[in-house]
């Protein structure tokens, strides 16, 4: 089985050593089992819907001016140092360290003229993750659960086996956890984990909670839920309030999850043919090949953060390394999704908290610069092939057509049939709005 290696002795922010939260046969971190974080979930009234979210996270802020928006007439200093090239969407043109986003354009929508006014990483990722402000860069702890908690809580998995939402590398300026909703909605963690778990400050499964480790056969595994079923009829048994009366179907659900296999399999790159994982690539490519296999097998909510975009200084060397790496997982993916047929269900976003300096700085760098960034969104059941908004000549700030925090947010939750209007209840269990405003940009619908 391929796997990808994470750190296995990171430390959550307590000092408590990161462990596996759900562990087959034994109780788990706060001594919650599956089927407990099963019935959590079952606790809310669902909605449905047939489409899933990928949404590429460029933690630390990537420079528009070097990607989707660069204006190769201005002075160097501030048009970076790129060349861009033609894309197969007429007019518009993308770095040339972007040749496998450049095949795939078409299919995309560019908004040019994201913009919002925080340059703190945390509060403006919180912002971006969650739709509320809250977070700061001196008080890191999430206010608010992010969308792929909320798509947890409100919708599921669209397929039984699976876990709702699954986050791959984290990164250290994002907030992809379920903050008051619980243990139950964080996402389940895969990859590697350098820069910490700012996102949940909560214990999580990973994708090794799938496998019968120690061990544990199939048929041992069966042995031990046949006790545990034993076990429980005899507490109902003498149970009068009928406090159990639930537990088979939610054990069943916990049951199917462990033996179906669909997880498993899910994250075993080896069932895929040599020829797609030569396309993808390693590293980042391996893993958004991964977000494809987890969409596939029913996954609601995939995030995989590519890299540290927070370039400060050197930023054509930063750049030439993983602008190249993120340029071939995101554009193979696309196009993956397309040639498969999951491109209208699958709903596929790249973005970070905020843009870059329109001027290289003294240490050949670009700082934070919330006043405009470039978004790319692909799929989704969308209107694609167009470039949204624009800026003025040194990509500073939004010229036409301005795209805020909460209508990336609303973008995001239509695709999975959700609105902004839509609630769940607040740490005092008040309703509210999942996101305060927030307007799809019409050109898309």
């Amino acid at each position: 089985m391929l796997t990808i290696k994470g750190s296995s002795d990171a430390r959550l922010c307590n000092g408590v050593n990161r462990r596996k939260f759900i562990q087959i046969g034994s109780l788990s971190f706060f001594g919650l089992t599956l089927p407990d974080l099963l019935r959590a979930e079952a606790s809310q009234t669902r909605k449905t819907s047939k489409r899933s979210v990928i949404l590429i996270w460029q933690h630390g802020g990537p420079s528009q001016l070097d990607t989707f928006d660069m204006k190769p007439n201005v002075v160097e200093e501030v048009r970076g140092p790129y060349r861009p090239i033609s894309s197969t969407l007429p007019g518009l043109q993308v770095c040339e360290l972007m040749p496998h986003h450049a095949k795939i354009m078409d299919k995309c929508t560019v908004i040019r003229s994201f913009t919002h006014g925080n340059g703190d990483h945390w509060a403006a990722a919180h912002w971006m993750l969650t739709g509320y402000l809250g977070a700061t860069g001196g008080d890191r702890v999430p206010r608010n659960p992010s969308m792929g908690s909320i798509a947890s809580h409100l919708l599921g998995p669209r397929r039984s086996g699976v876990p709702a939402t699954v986050n791959i590398n984290d990164g250290g300026f994002g907030f992809h956890g379920a903050a008051h909703l619980g243990v139950a909605h964080n996402p389940f963690r895969t990859g590697e984990f350098s820069y910490g778990n700012e996102a949940g400050r909560l214990p999580t499964g990973s994708d090794k909670s799938f496998q019968l480790t120690d061990g544990l056969s199939k048929d041992r595994l069966i042995n031990r839920l046949s006790l545990m079923q034993q076990f429980d009829r005899l507490r109902r048994d003498v149970d009068a309030s009928g406090t159990f009366d639930s537990m088979d179907d939610m054990s069943l659900q916990a049951q199917e999850m462990l033996l179906s296999g669909r997880a498993r399999a899910a994250f075993n790159l080896e069932q895929e043919d040599a020829k797609t994982r030569e396309a993808y690539g390693p590293g980042w490519g391996e893993q958004a090949l991964l977000a494809r296999r987890l969409v596939e097998a029913g996954v609601r909510y995939v995030s995989l953060n590519t890299g540290y975009w927070d370039d400060h200084g050197r930023i054509k060397s930063a750049l030439d390394d993983k602008l190249v790496r993120h340029d071939r997982a995101v554009g193979v993916l696309i196009q993956d999704l397309a040639d498969r047929g999951m491109l209208e269900d699958t709903l596929v976003v790249t973005a970070g908290e905020f843009g870059r300096t329109p001027r290289i700085n003294k240490d050949a760098g670009r700082d934070h610069w919330p006043q405009a960034q470039s978004i790319l969104i692909a799929g989704g059941g969308y209107k694609h092939g167009q470039v949204i908004g624009s800026t003025n000549s040194k990509a500073e700030h939004p010229t036409s057509r301005p795209v805020t925090p909460a209508d990336f947010n609303a973008i995001i939750y239509r695709a999975m049939g959700l609105k902004p209007e839509d609630t769940i209840s607040d740490r005092s269990g008040r309703p509210v709005h999942l996101v305060p405003g927030g307007v799809v940009p019409p050109e898309m619908i």
